[in-house]
C-alpha cells in the first residue's frame, strides 16, 4: 500500500498528519520502502514522533504520542506525561492543577491533579528513571470517557499511544495486523 493511501486511511480514522507536517517530513526519516513494505507498521510508530528536520518540535500526528517509559529524571516529568496524554485525548483541560514531585535522593515522588472537581494524589514508585506503569494506568483511567480508551502500539521500551473508540481501534487493528493493545 502506498504511503499516501496509508496516510489517508489514518486521517479517515481521526489520525491526521499535523497541519505543518508533510510526506517529505516522513521521507526525511525513512525511505518510502520502509513505510510501504509492511503497511501501517512503521507509519504508526512515526505518528508518535516529532519531525526530524527543521522546524523541529512538530508532531507527526497531534493525536499520537511516543511515551518512552525511561523518562523520569526530575520534578515536572510526570506533569509533562499527563499533559501529553490529555493532548492525545483531545482534552487538554480534562485534568487540572497538575503537580508532581520527584526526589531520587529522598526516594520520594508523587503526582497530583484534579479530575471532575476531585483531587487525586498518587505516590509514585521510583525505579531508576522508569515511569511507574501503575500510576500511568490510573492517569489514563481518569482521562478516559465517552466510550474512548487509550490504545498503544509497542515500540520496545516505549509505546505509541492513541485515544480511540472501540470501532476505530478495531479498524486500526485490522489495518495494522492487530498491533494495538488497550490500557489496563
Amino acid at each position: 500500500m502506498k504511503l499516501e493511501q496509508q496516510i489517508e486511511a489514518l486521517a479517515e480514522l481521526g489520525l491526521p498528519l499535523g497541519e505543518d507536517v508533510s510526506i517529505e517530513d516522513l521521507l526525511h526519516s525513512a525511505e518510502r520502502e520502509t513505510y510501504e513494505k509492511e503497511p501501517f507498521e512503521f507509519l504508526l510508530l512515526m505518528f508518535g514522533m516529532e519531525a526530524e528536520r527543521a522546524p523541529y518540535g512538530r508532531r507527526i500526528c497531534p493525536y499520537a504520542w511516543n511515551l518512552d517509559m525511561e523518562c523520569i529524571g526530575k520534578t515536572g516529568d510526570y506533569a509533562h506525561i499527563v499533559q501529553q496524554l490529555c493532548q492525545v485525548a483531545k482534552m487538554p483541560g480534562r485534568l487540572t492543577d497538575i503537580k508532581d514531585y520527584v526526589d531520587f535522593d529522598a526516594g520520594k515522588a508523587w503526582l497530583e491533579y484534579t479530575v471532575k472537581g476531585q483531587p487525586r494524589h498518587w505516590d509514585v514508585e521510583l525505579v531508576s528513571d522508569w515511569a511507574d506503569p501503575m500510576v500511568l494506568a490510573d492517569v489514563m483511567d481518569d482521562i478516559e470517557c465517552d466510550g474512548k480508551r487509550f490504545h498503544a502500539k509497542d515500540n520496545g521500551q516505549s509505546s505509541i499511544w492513541f485515544y480511540l473508540d472501540e470501532p476505530t481501534a478495531f479498524r486500526l487493528n485490522q489495518l495494522s495486523n492487530d498491533s494495538l493493545t488497550t490500557n489496563g
